[in-house]
């Protein structure tokens, strides 16, 4: 019998947690103004629920969409964790569609544990021999999950030793307004840092006193102090 997403909805509701859903509703900013105002969460542990993703292959993608059209949180995250599996096993013809699909459902993609789960293994994947003009579109968009998705697939490319992109991207985020977008800008060149210290440093000569404080604070977290202070007191030349 194929799986439908009624059926899993019915086994998520049956996992559900009260108590840690209101916890994650504030932990994840869901009141009115906050990021993620509205989104609605079951309590259910990240986990949990990638177990739950191999026994759950047969899935027809329209189910799957189905999922990632939920007002829940865990719901969304679920589909995201199919859609990965399903990409990574599947030819390119299926990994285009998923590709596809993903691009077509941002706004359900809309929370940063979403992006960052998702971000690198589908959009950094399918983008990795193509032209990746699209970064560039997304990184200009308005919304802040869409540019989130823009720096953080570059994750898939410093995997590879490539860093272009993410320098590139990291220099249009610099006036950004959005404080997830400066964590997000500065955990993406601190992991260009743990593979090549000369292009950080390049960047951030270039760059630091323009840096958002946070950004900043995360590109040079695996500094030595020494190192750290200089740079926080402007003091690098």
């Amino acid at each position: 019998m194929s799986v439908t997403a009624s059926m899993i909805v019915n086994n998520l509701e049956a996992l559900s947690n009260p108590e840690a859903a209101l916890f994650a509703q504030r932990f994840f900013k869901t009141g009115p103004g906050e990021y993620a105002a509205g989104d609605l969460f079951r309590g259910i542990r990240v986990p949990v629920l990638r177990k739950m993703v191999r026994s759950l292959d047969g899935t027809p993608l329209p189910e799957v969409i189905r999922l990632l059209e939920s007002g829940f949180h865990e719901d969304r995250l679920l589909a995201l964790l199919l859609l990965m599996r399903r990409f990574e096993m599947g030819n390119e013809a299926l990994r285009q569609q998923i590709h596809e699909i993903y691009l077509k459902h941002t706004r359900f993609i809309n929370n940063w544990d979403l992006v960052d789960i998702s971000s690198q293994y589908i959009v950094g994947a399918f983008l990795r021999f193509r032209d990746r003009a699209l970064l560039y579109e997304l990184v200009a968009s308005e919304s802040l999950w869409e540019r989130r998705i823009a720096i953080t697939s570059t994750f898939h490319f410093i995997r590879k030793g490539e860093f272009d992109d993410t320098v590139a991207l990291a220099e249009l985020l610099l006036d950004d307004p959005q404080e997830l977008l400066h964590k997000a800008t500065g955990w993406m060149l601190r992991e260009v840092g743990k593979r090549d210290l000369s292009t950080l440093e390049s960047f951030l000569q270039l760059n630091y006193h323009r840096m958002p404080r946070v950004m900043l604070r995360y590109a040079i977290e695996r500094f030595p102090k020494e190192r750290r202070l200089l740079y926080l007191k402007g003091l690098v030349k």
